[in-house]
Parts: C-alpha cells; sequence; structure tokens
C-alpha cells in the first residue's frame, strides 16, 4: 500500500479495506444473532447497523485532528472510520454480546470506552468496544480497526434524537432543549433499570447471565 493518500485511489483502497473489515465483524455478529433465534428461545440483539467514513468525512475528521495525510497516520489517528451499533433490549445483554465477541480468538480488543457506567456530560450512554479483526486478501493480511457501539434501545432512541438536533440547529441548543434532554437521558435510564429488574424478576437464570 502506497503511504500517501493525496490521491482518490489511496482513499479508495483504505476505505475498501477497511469496509472488508467491517464485513467480517458483521458476518460474526450474524452469526450470533441467528444462533440464539434459531437453537435459544431468546436473541440479546435486537438491530444491526454499519457504516463507513465518506471521503469528505475522513478528510474533515483528519483537518480537525491534524492528522498527517497518508495511510499510517490516519490508520493510527483515526479508529473509527469502520463502525457498528448493535442495538439490544437490555442492559445486561450489552456487556454478555461484548464478552461473546471479545472471547473470539481473532478479535483483539483494542480500547473500551464503557459510557454506560459513566455516560457522558450530555447524558449519552453506550458502550464502545475499539476491536482489531484480520483481513485476508490475496497477497497480504491488513488488521483493520473496528469501533463497536453496543447500546440498549432505550440508549439509542436518546442518541439518535439528540444527534438530530444537535444536526438541525447546529449545535447551538437552547438551555431549555438541553436540560430537557437531560432529563430525557435520565428518564431512559430510570427505563433501562425497571426493565431489567422485571426481566431478573421473570427469567432470572435466563441462558446463565
Amino acid at each position: 500500500m502506497t503511504t500517501s493518500v493525496n490521491a482518490d485511489d489511496d482513499v479508495d483502497r483504505l476505505l475498501t479495506i477497511y469496509q472488508f473489515g467491517v464485513e467480517e465483524v458483521l458476518t460474526k455478529i450474524t452469526i450470533l444473532r441467528r444462533e440464539f433465534e434459531q437453537i435459544h428461545d431468546y436473541s440479546p440483539i435486537e438491530h444491526v447497523r454499519s457504516r463507513l467514513k465518506s471521503k469528505e468525512s475522513l478528510r474533515a475528521k483528519m483537518d480537525r485532528l491534524g492528522c498527517e495525510d497518508t495511510v499510517p497516520a490516519i490508520r493510527a489517528t483515526i479508529r473509527d472510520i469502520a463502525g457498528i451499533r448493535v442495538t439490544c433490549s437490555f442492559v445486561a445483554d450489552v456487556y454478555w454480546i461484548a464478552q461473546m465477541l471479545e472471547r473470539q480468538p481473532d478479535l483483539e480488543v483494542l480500547q473500551v470506552k464503557d459510557y454506560i457506567a459513566s455516560p457522558k456530560p450530555n447524558g449519552y450512554r453506550s458502550l464502545h468496544v475499539i476491536v482489531q479483526v484480520p483481513v485476508f486478501l490475496s497477497d497480504t493480511t491488513e488488521t483493520v480497526p473496528v469501533e463497536l457501539q453496543i447500546r440498549t434501545i432505550a440508549q439509542d432512541f436518546w442518541a439518535s434524537t439528540e444527534h438530530k438536533l444537535n444536526y438541525k440547529y447546529g449545535r447551538e441548543l437552547s438551555p431549555q432543549v438541553i436540560s430537557e434532554l437531560d432529563d430525557a437521558a435520565r428518564l431512559a435510564a430510570d427505563l433501562d433499570e425497571r426493565m431489567g429488574r422485571l426481566r431478573e424478576e421473570i427469567r432470572p437464570h435466563e441462558l446463565g447471565h
């Protein structure tokens, strides 16, 4: 691989490799999901979505971070080029899914940020796990970081709504709206906690967790 990303070909090749990384991890998640749907009577995975940064978005982040215009610099500095979002019903399932993926021998965990245990100041809650997956090409093997965002339905609804409001109003939300969002984040967390308690009362020994 060339080191300069001045040409579109370099960016396209880089993004193609990262797309392959997404597909590798998606396959693992799909297998887990189908296993639970077909063998067990319960699946911890509700929804799965993937995304890859566009060239424009990638260059904008490079500018914000002052990242050098080379492939090695991008790979070392920007770890959210490839992303997968997994949505669950319960908080316990968030950690359960993460543990199942972390146990797979060809996935290396590079970083974990637990915004459920320690929410962001704006109320955002989610478990972020950056894993590195090997991608076997015709003449080489590339290791690709993929960011997993694992969250509950309530957390996903709040995060999506907050993002849309910030995007629409250019991140200049009024203090009242910010206060309402903060309150909504607490309500979403309370809902998750309540639903988790109900689940434990109904099925306390479900699949050993």
